[in-house]
């Protein structure tokens, strides 16, 4: 799912993400709370009318993005308090409040509210925290039920799992989330301070005490390699800043590894970012040009960049799909970690 924070995914337009083979995008509650404010944008007819994307779309729960508000933020059982990183204004979300915004967003996917938390932290408070996700979880679902969208229909609902950096916990708060009556999970509090080992670890006991007939859904992830070993897991969903994040950095994800475009080797290149993608941007401008426009400050090179990034995480994505559809997901996991390098310069894995 790209990631369309403030209600758009910087650069590109509906069009542009079809054409990249999108079926969803992320938003973000706790941004569009605060701006525009979820009453103005259900009195303009809800997310969809706004962005004009006729496609679903998942709203994240605010979380995460009030957990990352270091020294602005009270957690306690009622919700969670506050300080707009906007205005500094105290704000409060509960349980209840971030599915009345969601609602009001009416986006088709809406998440439980979560206490998540960094790592490394101690087993006491890991388990506060798990507990506490799970009494919210039945606040957050139960309120939903409650709710009206402003196109009247009926958002699926995800409930969010936590569990800290214990395998064992991890598996009996995923145990005990799947006994709540919700179309989907969420795999929250990960890739936040653990081992990329421990990650796995962690993604593997929770997705492995989920029921297998509900998607389930790793936040926040990550890189094309985590792309594909988060599907090896049992995960069917993902979201990440990078493509779209690292694109205004100057770094496209190609399919022999990332391109850093400033990097003078690319200064008179006549090679398209990946000769292996029909992207508007591979297909009409050299690597040479996208360098001069990226140095230049030109938005053009910002709004290529992310454009081709996003349509090669759905076309890494859609050949996953075609892979398991023909059961070898292993073999072609293998083949494309053999031709993909980290770091722009590298040779390849196999060479």
């Amino acid at each position: 799912m790209p990631v369309g924070t403030q209600g758009t995914v910087k650069g590109l337009t509906p069009s542009d993400l079809r054409a990249a083979g999108t079926r969803i995008l992320l938003s973000n509650t706790y941004h569009l709370m605060l701006r525009p404010g979820s009453g103005l944008i259900r009195s303009l007819g809800g997310l969809h009318r706004l962005m004009a994307w006729d496609g679903p779309i998942l709203t994240d729960s605010g979380g995460y993005q009030v957990l990352s508000l270091t020294g602005l933020v009270s957690v306690r059982e009622e919700g969670v308090e506050f300080r707009s990183h906007l205005d500094g204004a105290l704000e409060f979300l509960s349980p209840e409040r971030s599915m009345e915004v969601q609602a009001d967003l009416g986006s088709d996917i809406a998440v439980t509210l979560d206490h998540a938390v960094l790592l490394p932290l101690d087993a006491a408070a890991q388990r506060e925290a798990g507990e506490r996700t799970l009494r919210w979880t039945e606040r957050s679902l139960r309120h939903a039920r409650t709710l009206a969208t402003p196109g009247g229909y009926r958002q699926f609902l995800f409930a969010i799992v936590q569990g800290g950096g214990d395998a064992a916990l991890r598996r009996e708060m995923a145990e005990r989330t799947a006994h709540h009556p919700c179309d989907g999970f969420a795999i929250g509090g990960l890739s936040v301070g653990e081992t990329k080992e421990e990650t796995w670890d962690l993604t593997r006991a929770a997705a492995g005490a989920l029921p297998p007939e509900r998607p389930r859904y790793l936040m926040g992830m990550g890189t094309p390699r985590d792309l594909l070993d988060g599907i090896a897991c049992g995960i069917d969903l993902f979201d990440c800043v990078l493509p779209t994040r690292n694109a205004r950095n100057g770094m496209a994800f190609t399919s022999e590894g990332p391109v850093n475009i400033r990097n003078a080797a690319h200064t008179r290149s006549d090679r398209p970012l990946d000769p292996h993608c029909a992207c508007e941007a591979c297909a009409l401008f050299t690597r040479a040009y996208l360098r001069h426009l990226h140095l230049a400050g030109e938005i053009l090179a910002h709004r290529m960049l992310t454009l081709h990034n996003v349509t090669f995480y759905q076309t890494l994505m859609a050949a996953a799909r075609r892979a398991i559809e023909r059961g070898d997901l292993h073999s072609y996991a293998r083949e494309f970690t053999e031709r993909y390098r980290e770091r722009d310069g590298d040779p390849p894995a196999s060479a």
